[in-house]
């Protein structure tokens, strides 16, 4: 009975594939920068404060005015800006950042599930992953270059709020994650029939 467990375990070791440690490093890199990115872009969009200039906040939520004796003042009526086609444009913005963290959720997912439950579609499972984190940038990116080309006039490269650039590092991180993460699983080894979750 031994002998026959012996074997048994034998076969099964050779039918799985040894990963080596850089790749499995990689690949908790991959994850880990990619669940950063969901967070930084999550605050970045529950907050919305992204551009202050002379003395007025632009928001995906808000328009602040500010002065000294009153300090500041927020309005959710956009149009109250003056600035035409904010407040349609910023229902957009807000809306494809949102579904850009949506994405970002079942990417980083599908990458966490093809790491823990290794069969024959983790490959498959990582790839789709790094698909929707990709989805995700574009998402993400174009929410950022909306809110820049509606507030053109007075956007200023020291006006842009720590939260816009949070916003912007996610969307890098999205970026790369994605190209990073599908150029690992087009080099790496195929992996075998493995026991199922």
């Amino acid at each position: 009975m031994t002998a026959i467990a012996v074997q048994a375990h034998r076969l099964l070791g050779q039918r799985r594939p040894h990963r080596s440690f850089f790749e499995s490093f990689i690949r908790t890199l991959i994850i880990v920068c990619a669940a950063l990115a969901m967070v930084l872009s999550s605050i970045s969009i529950c907050d919305g404060h992204w551009l202050l200039a002379e003395g007025r906040l632009f928001g995906l939520w808000h328009f602040c005015t500010s002065s000294n004796q009153t300090g500041p003042h927020c309005l959710r009526d956009l149009s109250e800006a003056r600035v035409p086609g904010l407040a349609v444009g910023m229902v957009l913005a807000r809306s494809v950042g949102a579904l850009a963290v949506v994405a970002a959720i079942f990417g980083l997912e599908l990458l966490m599930v093809s790491q823990v439950c290794e069969d024959l579609h983790s490959r498959r499972k990582w790839a789709l992953g790094c698909v929707l984190l990709f989805v995700s940038f574009a998402l993400s990116a174009a929410g950022l270059l909306s809110f820049v080309i509606l507030l053109r006039s007075q956007v200023t490269l020291t006006g842009f709020t720590l939260m816009f650039w949070c916003q912007f590092t996610a969307s890098f991180l999205l970026f790369l994650n994605a190209i990073s993460g599908l150029h690992i699983n087009s080099i790496s080894r195929p992996w075998g029939p493995l026991s199922e979750c």
